[in-house]
């Protein structure tokens, strides 16, 4: 059967453009683009924070200078967002996003309503790890880890899902400590108001934004930092043990250093799956070219906003393989740890 004339004109038309397309460069794609940065919280907060940071200084280091608009897409912990970015998204480097630091972890451990292979991201880079700590109040016995394995300490928390809670569910089950958890409280700013009218002992929250929001209380040493959530110890912090460090086995250690894994992911960018190798490439290198800029740099300075040490996109994605790699057992132990 002959095909029609204008048939074949359409399908050179069609190879013409899609191989236009193709052969177009990240400056020529991105000048005529607008580019969302999606952040799966409501504004405010720290994934926002570093969300807008990074959009307020990336687009003139991509080439073209596209403007950046962040989005936010709250919902169910970050999922509606990641799932969305994972799955519906634009693939052609024109939609980036905050990644959830346990977007990994989350998917290792089977979290109902994942949809997404945290594998198959483009990652960009890491603005900055996150640092946690679990604190009490200068009133409660609870002064260390040791005191917290001795006696029942009520700390609060802001769900189920959140690390205010998880992690204190992971240190009872696996490091021995006894801490009764209340997670009644939608925001640290509430846990705190309870900490101080004696409701709950204790909370936990960003070591960054304890230095910024409660300077005070560490000058006037009101609160006990008992913990730190992180896969190395921070050097504000050299006396305080990390979450691995009291696991009682080896398996135990590897079960909360998988939990700390997530905070060395801390506030990171990811791009969709399958962005064209050219323009992420672009992208990586703009994203470490505005980790440098002299004025994100004095206006984090200023507004005492942590960034660094950073992690380019190849580290980040080899993060992300390390942590889908845990052994089955360790995967079982955490599961348990969580209370899944």
């Amino acid at each position: 059967m002959q095909i029609p004339r204008i048939g074949l004109m359409s399908v050179a038309a069609f190879a013409f453009v899609h191989t236009s397309a193709q052969a177009q460069t990240p400056e020529a794609f991105y000048r005529t683009k607008t580019m969302e940065l999606y952040v799966g919280t409501d504004p405010g907060g720290g994934y926002d924070l570093y969300g807008r940071l990074v959009a307020r200084y990336m687009g003139k280091h991509v080439p073209g200078s596209p403007t950046i608009v962040v989005k936010n897409m709250p919902g169910a912990g970050h999922l509606r967002m990641t799932n969305w970015v994972y799955g519906a998204a634009a693939r052609d480097g024109t939609v980036i996003a905050t990644a959830p630091q346990s977007v990994a972890i989350e998917q290792l451990l089977g979290t109902e309503g994942v949809q997404y292979d945290a594998r198959q991201f483009s990652w960009i880079g890491r603005v900055a790890p996150v640092v946690e700590v679990t604190y009490t109040w200068h009133t409660s016995p609870t002064k260390n880890l040791a005191d917290a394995q001795k006696r029942e300490t009520v700390m609060g928390g802001s769900g189920a899902a959140s690390p205010t809670v998880f992690y204190l569910k992971a240190l009872n089950q696996l490091a021995g400590t006894k801490f009764r958890i209340i997670p009644a409280y939608p925001s640290n700013a509430e846990t705190n108001l309870a900490m101080q009218r004696g409701e709950v002992e204790g909370g936990s929250k960003a070591w960054a934004s304890m230095k910024v929001d409660n300077g005070d209380w560490l000058r006037e040493k009101k609160v006990n930092i008992l913990v730190q959530y992180a896969t190395a110890r921070d050097a504000d912090l050299p006396d305080v043990p990390l979450m691995m460090e009291l696991g009682r086995t080896e398996d135990e250690r590897h079960a909360l250093n998988l939990f700390a894994m997530g905070n060395a992911m801390g506030r990171s960018i990811m791009g969709t799956p399958a962005i064209p190798a050219d323009r992420l490439v672009a992208l990586q290198k703009a994203f470490v070219e505005t980790m440098r800029d002299p004025e994100l740099v004095s206006f984090t300075q200023e507004k005492k906003i942590d960034i660094g040490p950073i992690l380019t996109g190849n580290e980040l994605k080899a993060l992300v393989d390390e942590t889908m790699k845990v052994s089955a057992n360790v995967v079982t132990l955490a599961k348990a740890a969580r209370g899944d």
